[in-house]
This record gives C-alpha cells, sequence and structure tokens, in this order.
C-alpha cells in the first residue's frame, strides 16, 4: 500500500487552504464539502472555483516591454530602428513601450493547469468540461509549459494575492504530479510526491496555528548556536519547521513526511537518529539562548503511515522535554484538528484539550 493512500483527499484540500491562507473565501466553501475519489479531481475543482472567482473580479494584468513600429510615437523611441524604417520611406516610427495586459507567466501558468487536468480522465467529465468553459477566458493567454516554469521567479504583489491558492495548486501539480511518458506525452502521477507533500504538511501545521490560535506566536525562526567563541561560519543554518511561544513557554516543532517513520534494524525500531539529534540541538541552543527562566520543549510530529510501528514517546533529556508524535492525515479533518489544538494548550498552557 502506497503512503499517500493513509491522507483522506479532502484533507489535501484543508492542506492546501491553510498553507495558503484562502480557507475562508466562500468560493471554495462547496469544495470542502464534496467527496473526491482523487487528488487530481479534488486540484480540478480548487482550479475551476478559483478561475470562475478570478474572472468575476478580473484577470491579474501586469506591463509587459514591447516594441513595434508604429504610426504615432509611443513610449520611447528607438533611434536606430526609426532610422531604418525612415530609409525605407515608410511613414512610422519604431517604439518601445509598455503595454498592461492579461498575457502574464501568472495567468499562462493558471492556463496550462486548467488545460493538463481537463484531458486527464481521473477527473470527472463535468469538471474537466468546467475547466474548458473557464480557459476559454484566457485564449488571449499564450502557452507555458509547467515542467519549465520557474517557481521561485513568480512574485505575489498585492495586485496578484488573490492567486495564491491557484499558483500553489500549479506547482503542487508541476512537481508533484506530471510525469513525462516515452513519447514525450504528459500524464498525471498516481499521487503527490513526497517532497512535495512534506512542504505542504510542514506549510499547513504552521499556518494552522497561525489562524487558529492568535493567542501564540507561531512562526518558523532561525535558532542560533550558542557558540563559546563566537566562529559559526561554517555551521549549518537551524532552520526550524513551527516555533510556538507563548510567555516564557517556546515549543519548536519539527514536521516530518515520511514514507517509513521508523528505522529498523533487524526486528528493532527506533526513532531516525538525524531527526532526535536535531530536534535536540534546536531546543538545547534555543534554551541556551533564552535562559533559565524559559522553558523550551521540542517535538517530532510525523504524519502517521499505515505501517505497524509508529513513533511515539516522551522524553526528558537534559532538563528538556522531547515528544514523538504522528498526526493521521486519514481522518476525519476536525480530529486533525483537535490534535493540534492539543499539542498547543498542552504544551504552552499545561492544560490538555478536552475535545
Amino acid at each position: 500500500m502506497t503512503r499517500d493512500r493513509t491522507i483522506l483527499v479532502r484533507n489535501v484540500y484543508y492542506m492546501l487552504a491553510y498553507a495558503f491562507r484562502t480557507l475562508h473565501q466562500c468560493e471554495y466553501a462547496d469544495v470542502a464539502a464534496e467527496d473526491f475519489d482523487n487528488v487530481h479531481d479534488l486540484l480540478a475543482a480548487i482550479l475551476a472555483r478559483g478561475l470562475a472567482r478570478q474572472i468575476k473580479q478580473g484577470l491579474y494584468r501586469e506591463y509587459v516591454p514591447l516594441s513595434g513600429e508604429l504610426s504615432v510615437l509611443r513610449g520611447r523611441l528607438d533611434i536606430m530602428g526609426t532610422v531604418r524604417v525612415r530609409m525605407a520611406r515608410r511613414p512610422v516610427v519604431a517604439c518601445e513601450y509598455d503595454e498592461l495586459t492579461e498575457d502574464n507567466v501568472v495567468n499562462r501558468v493558471v492556463k496550462a493547469a486548467c488545460l493538463t487536468l481537463a484531458r486527464q480522465g481521473s477527473v470527472k467529465l463535468e469538471r474537466r468540461e468546467e475547466l474548458l468553459r473557464q480557459a476559454r477566458h484566457l485564449s488571449g493567454v499564450g502557452d507555458v509549459d509547467l515542467r519549465t516554469v520557474q517557481w521561485r521567479s513568480i512574485r505575489l504583489t498585492r495586485e496578484n494575492q488573490s492567486y495564491r491558492l491557484l499558483l500553489g495548486v500549479c506547482e503542487l501539480l508541476a512537481k508533484g504530479l506530471l510525469q513525462t511518458e516515452e513519447d514525450g506525452s504528459v500524464r498525471l502521477a498516481e499521487f503527490v510526491s513526497d517532497e512535495r507533500m512534506h512542504w505542504l504538511y510542514e506549510h499547513f501545521i504552521l499556518e494552522y496555528y497561525r489562524q487558529e490560535h492568535p493567542e501564540l506566536s507561531a512562526s518558523a525562526p532561525q535558532v542560533p548556536w550558542a557558540l563559546d567563541d563566537g566562529q559559526g561560519s561554517m555551521l549549518p543554518v537551524m532552520q526550524t519547521d513551527i516555533t510556538l511561544r507563548q510567555g516564557r513557554r517556546t515549543l519548536i516543532i519539527d514536521a516530518k513526511y515520511y514514507s517509513h517513520n521508523t528505522q529498523a534494524s533487524y526486528s528493532a525500531h527506533t526513532i531516525h537518529s538525524a531527526n532526535l539529534y536535531q530536534i535536540f540541538a534546536y531546543v538545547k541552543n534555543e534554551q541556551e539562548r533564552l535562559g533559565p527562566r524559559h522553558d523550551v520543549s521540542g517535538m517530532l510530529l510525523y504524519a502517521r503511515t499505515d505501517e505497524a510501528v509508529q513513533p511515539e514517546g516522551s522524553y526528558l533529556m537534559s532538563g528538556n522535554r522531547i515528544e514523538v508524535q504522528t498526526l493521521d492525515l486519514g481522518q476525519e479533518f476536525r480530529g486533525i484538528a483537535a490534535q493540534l489544538d492539543d499539542i498547543a494548550l498542552r504544551r504552552l498552557t499545561g492544560y490538555a484539550c478536552n475535545e
């Protein structure tokens, strides 16, 4: 059985919605209530709803540089180009100018994702037809191969913030679901790759705490090394996934999404040693930074797999509590939320959640 089958498809929606901060947009309310057979159909539903919403409020437009020969001057004069056309006795001027257009990389990516999903048999017929209807509004937008998109070069601004979830779905589709056949055609892989799901899992947890627990300070800071001589130029960066703070209590959570949550030697299953060393280093260095009046604890939070043995435990290590838990993504979302609430309440307030 593959790793991703332990996740309710509907929960992928919640994870996306939290990670991209769009959970409370009413346009997606019916997506949360619907049952989906596979991730492809879910992504198609999100894209269809999101694009319809974007078309209604207006597609994002941006200025792109153009050049051409015009009858009147527009923008900047291209002197050398104008000399050439005048020598040819043509009554035009060569110009370089900017034009506000819908044909930009943001809309190209969304269009490509819609057309990709609309060609997949795993997506329900009515959903494919809806994607094609919405994509017709992008007829003036050029084409792009999702596999060649430079995702880091796409910048979200005040003008295109409403595309956050759409672009997140497109990137997940491109990096986690697309496979190339031997004949060069493209099909969808059966499930999302572990790499992309790890990113989604980590960001979902962080944004859940930010949105549902404003009484806490939720962030993902770096932990500085507690060095005696200050010489740490070659030391690796200690980048936390989720750090929760309330008063003098701090909880550092390391989110882990693996195919195998334990390491096995013969018949013995143990916690991944590198994971334990990592969270221990984070906690001890943060404790040193904050001082003895603060309580710093750590947690390895694994996404539960269907394996018989799952990592669970609570350990007091040199005065700091380190816990290991699993989060079951195969249960209804209210159960996931209840466990995340309980983690925050128990470790940061000392009280367990009653729900």
